[in-house]
């Protein structure tokens, strides 16, 4: 296969060619074993209202339309090689859902189509997701995707001169918020140690830590230093109270 004539142009990877049919098989058949997977495609009339909707689609070689059309055509080639990068330029605004007449879902079947291409830790997943890290990192570790002292003037220089002057003083400024949870200078907000503990029963429960140490290890020991660290510390409290 050297392209496909319905909007996904792309040729097929010679790395998905490689992979065993049965493979391939098994990847796409765990994306529709999904609960979800038959609440997100009913149809598709052709109209492409989703694709033309679509704000990925203005700027990547991206379409959500191709997404519908692939998995009720049971296209596995083409939706296992999409399932390495072609899904990423996915925007997950949704827009694609609320236009389409059939109340398709385009931007779920991706989001499942990213789940399980995390769960099966593909190397071009691995690859995309790796400058997340330390996003990841302060998330799974303090709650909050970022915090005060990481909008530095350096990492944002198109936010303008003015971005140098609103980081002087930054702890004094902070001290300032009229809530003690916004007073730190490291985190948005403080997260109490039983929430995070609560998080952490839910990222077990869920497979989140095992799917994160299959995507970057020295990510998930550093994570899991500290999450251990926490939980020895809840118990500790909880004897004590006891």
């Amino acid at each position: 296969m050297d392209g496909h004539i319905y909007g996904y142009n792309l040729p097929i990877s010679e790395k998905t060619k490689a992979v065993p049919w049965e493979e391939k098989v098994r990847v796409i058949e765990e994306v529709k074993s999904d609960f979800r997977f038959k609440e997100y495609i009913f149809g598709c009339l052709n109209c492409g209202v989703c694709t033309a909707s679509c704000p990925s689609n203005r700027f990547f070689d991206y379409s959500p339309r191709e997404i519908v059309q692939r998995f009720l055509e049971d296209d596995v080639e083409v939706l296992y090689d999409m399932m390495h990068e072609y899904i990423w330029a996915c925007s997950q605004c949704f827009t694609c859902w609320i236009r389409c007449p059939f109340v398709n879902n385009p931007g779920g079947l991706v989001a499942i189509m990213r789940e399980v291409a995390v769960r099966n830790a593909f190397e071009a997943t691995k690859d995309l997701l790796k400058p997340y890290g330390r996003v990841l990192l302060k998330v799974m570790t303090t709650g909050n995707q970022l915090s005060a002292d990481m909008l530095q003037p350096d990492f944002f220089p198109d936010w303008g001169p003015k971005m140098a002057d609103n980081m002087e003083n930054l702890r004094a400024k902070r001290l300032a918020i009229p809530f003690d949870v916004g007073k730190s200078v490291k985190t948005a907000w403080e997260v109490s140690l039983e929430t995070a503990i609560e998080m952490y029963t839910i990222w077990r429960e869920t497979g989140i830590f095992e799917m994160l140490e299959k995507l970057d290890p020295n990510l998930y020991n550093v994570i899991m230093d500290i999450v251990e660290e926490n939980e020895e510390r809840y118990q500790e409290l909880y004897e004590e109270e006891e």
